[in-house]
């Protein structure tokens, strides 16, 4: 199981300098790969819990693709419904382009309604609409020339080049832990992306509502690939209460061990706590990732 991080690109002391010092650090560490999430339109809803500044994922992710070399680049995760299928196709398949093949489209249909009113999308069918869209997205990804009549998006022979560099296509991450979310995942994804998950509701109710979708669907299970929070504390915590990823290095590594049997193959870690009051300066982040994946890798 590798290990990714969640690149804050949100709030005071974020610049482009702050960005790239993720980027970087999280290459250099020896993370598999960097992710960063996505708002359009800071409501107030938004901006309680991710302040202006926010950098926009996939410029920004265009722009880390020429800071780094190795580590894969990804979002976490764009919110479907806000942009055309065509705009994002093509952004994503230019990033893919950029990165040499590094990119990774993490993907859902987030929570503020005030958010999709700015926006002038219905709230009501962003499920059906983030459906229509990912069908869409990969058509466009896997044909040079493309049609679509959809109820939320129409368009007849568009040329798609330049196609992602990775074939068939970029891999898709599905976020969501709903059931027409998990349903989603095993529709159109090669991981399943849920956030914040807590470990018995993934081992008792989330991996086999996945798998029986993904039979239903005619599709293989995709893969396991969480984000969750990272918190170390001085002592150990309640297990009945903390979330996973929160508690002591000992918990946080047995956390791991756990998700590693699950199957997951990647896990995210976020450092940030949904606080913006409790935000800390990036190095201290960055030493609380490093700890946790020096400790993960010794024990590999």
């Amino acid at each position: 199981m590798k290990l990714g991080v969640n690149i804050l690109n949100f709030g005071a002391g974020t610049s482009p300098e702050s960005l790239r010092g993720w980027a970087r650090f999280a290459e250099q560490a020896g993370f598999s790969i960097a992710m960063i999430s996505d708002h359009v339109a800071l409501t107030p809803d938004v901006s309680a819990i991710y302040p202006a500044p926010f950098y926009d994922p996939f410029t920004t992710l265009a722009w880390l693709a020429g800071e780094t070399e190795t580590i894969e680049l990804g979002t976490t995760v764009a919110i479907l419904p806000y942009r055309h299928p065509l705009l994002t196709a093509r952004i994503a398949a230019n990033i893919d382009q950029f990165s040499g093949g590094r990119f990774v489209l993490g993907v859902g249909i987030s929570w503020s309604e005030e958010e999709y009113a700015a926006l002038g999308v219905p709230f009501d069918r962003r499920g059906a609409i983030a459906d229509e869209h990912l069908a869409a997205i990969i058509e466009l990804w896997t044909t040079d020339v493309a049609s679509l009549d959809g109820d939320f998006a129409s368009f007849r022979d568009v040329h798609t080049g330049p196609r992602p560099l990775r074939r068939p296509h970029p891999p898709i991450w599905v976020g969501g832990s709903s059931a027409a979310g998990i349903r989603r995942a095993a529709r159109f994804g090669d991981a399943w992306h849920p956030i914040d998950p807590r470990l018995g509701w993934l081992r008792n109710t989330g991996i086999p509502r996945l798998q029986d979708a993904a039979e239903a669907a005619g599709r293989r299970t995709p893969a396991l690939c969480p984000r969750i929070n990272l918190e170390l504390t001085a002592t150990e915590l309640n297990d009945e209460a903390r979330r996973t990823g929160v508690g002591s290095l000992a918990q946080v590594v047995r956390d791991l061990d756990e998700l590693a049997a699950l199957g997951a193959e990647r896990v995210v870690l976020d450092t940030y706590t949904g606080r913006p009051v409790d935000r800390r300066p990036a190095a201290d982040d960055w030493r609380t990732l490093d700890t946790v994946a020096a400790r993960w890798h010794a024990r590999q």
